[in-house]
């Protein structure tokens, strides 16, 4: 066979296994596998690199209205060169709909943004309207395309669906073999830490933490897992911030639950000392669930370990520290007025080979677990997310030993912060592919706009 590309001589890392050889490339999959091959249009030398799957990024707010009104700063050219440039090759933001809309016009408004990505990409809907021609007729036709997830909330008034909507989205997803994706946050627990702070003039940006108590996510998870568990559906519970959150899950998923999780780069790389940086420098690392405490930061990284998150995922939620995106309420808002999230898509994978990998908290196998084959499975990607014969040939090439210092330029966002900036981390991708075509080399941009294909997804497997 006459490969397009044969990539040689690199540590090929699957989830599985570890091991030295070649990939040859045809049409935009991988077409075979060796120890050597010969041939190939272009030849990548790989050696003293590691070969892996390109990243799946899971969980991201591209182009995407808050409940607030807020557009969030990247639209899908921006946040997909930013999630290629770290070592991602496909993601699946959200796709909103808001009290009123139609499934079918989200999907319309999405896909027009979309066309710009230079990436592969779906969707999850955000479902804030469960009418019955909602769980009915619109969302069964999302399925048939290929749109197999939504998240739903249980915070946020204009979010927030109570327990009867949480059952009747459940019962549906169950229907269909779609997964539901929920914010698990007790809405009266927070809603009444707001007021009491309020009515003491406690409003600065470290008060975000306090206003929303580990209690008040751990309930919900709690309340979320046996909502699901009643109509037996299958779950995933979205950025998990605390260490009982995360027991929960663990325990939940032990007994048999249908149960998926994630946490969040910013949850073991910051914490609520952050948000009581000088002046209002602080409304950077304002995101919800908040930061918490180095004790729950080690905590994490033992269930990370331990196989309780199938996922690492950003929740990439970029607003600039500006009046068009934290401060559109003004540059003296209290905390509940201020932008709620903060960007991360290209930090996701360094910061976690960094501090996962090269620091001895996590082996390669699971990296490549975290950031992208388990992505593929729970989210139905049957083309993605590994090295095998036939599978699309979305790869990431690492430089395992290379230095970077975390700069706000480098994330190739549409920002003007990195929550992450300054941070010395180890590893870095090098060349990334997506089916075939090489879209980041050396830190330049290959990828033309537009060249991403949306994905039609798989229901769950079970």
């Amino acid at each position: 066979m006459q490969f397009d590309t044969v990539i040689h001589g690199g540590t090929i890392a699957t989830a599985d296994y570890v091991t030295r050889g070649d990939i040859g490339i045809k049409d935009g999959r991988i077409a075979a596998l060796a120890e050597t091959l010969p041939g190939g249009d272009r030849r990548i030398d790989a050696g003293g690199r590691i070969v892996m799957p390109g990243g799946i990024e899971a969980h991201a707010h591209i182009a995407q209205e808050s409940s607030s009104g807020v557009m969030s700063a990247d639209d899908y050219l921006s946040g997909s060169i930013s999630a290629a440039f770290g070592g991602n090759s496909s993601f699946i933001p959200f796709a909103a709909q808001h009290r009123g809309q139609s499934v079918d016009e989200v999907i319309a408004t999405y896909d027009a943004r979309a066309a710009r990505s230079v990436i592969d990409y779906s969707y999850h809907l955000i479902i804030s309207d469960p009418a019955p021609e909602v769980l009915e007729d619109q969302l069964p036709r999302a399925f048939a395309r290929g749109i197999t997830s939504f998240k739903v909330f249980m915070t946020y008034d204009l979010m927030n669906l109570g327990d009867g909507g949480m059952l009747d989205i459940l019962s549906v997803a169950r229907e269909h073999g779609a997964i539901t994706m929920v914010h698990a946050e007790n809405n009266d627990m927070v809603k009444w830490m707001n007021k009491r702070l309020a009515a003491k003039g406690l409003t600065a940006p470290k008060y975000h933490a306090i206003s929303r108590p580990e209690l008040a996510e751990e309930e919900a998870i709690n309340r979320a897992i046996q909502l699901a568990k009643l109509v037996d559906a299958p779950l995933f519970i979205v950025h998990v911030s605390t260490a009982g959150g995360a027991e929960i899950v663990r325990r939940e998923k032990f007994n048999g639950a249908k149960l998926f999780a994630e946490t969040c780069p910013q949850y073991l790389a910051l914490t609520r000392d952050d948000l009581d940086r000088p002046g209002m420098e602080g409304a950077k690392y304002i995101c919800s669930p908040p930061l918490r405490d180095h004790a729950t930061q080690d905590v994490l990284w033992h269930h990370i370990a331990q196989g309780t998150f199938e996922s690492v995922s950003s929740d990439h939620a970029p607003y600039r520290f500006d009046e068009t995106g934290k401060f559109l309420n003004g540059f003296d808002a209290p905390y509940p007025k201020i932008s709620n999230g903060m960007p991360g898509i290209a930090a996701r994978l360094p910061y976690l080979f960094s501090e996962g990998v090269a620091k001895g908290r996590i082996t390669l196998e699971q990296f490549v677990a975290l950031s992208s084959t388990n992505a593929a499975k729970t989210f139905g990607c049957d083309t993605k997310g590994r090295i095998a014969p036939g599978m699309d040939a979305d790869i990431a090439i690492w430089d395992p030993e290379a230095q970077v210092t975390v700069t706000a330029a480098d994330q190739h966002d549409n920002m003007d912060y990195t929550p992450f900036e300054g941070m010395e981390l180890t590893g870095k991708p090098e060349i990334v592919m997506n089916r075939g075509a090489v879209i980041v080399e050396n830190g330049t941009l290959m990828a033309q706009e537009g060249q991403g294909r949306f994905v039609a997804r798989q229901p769950v497997d079970l």
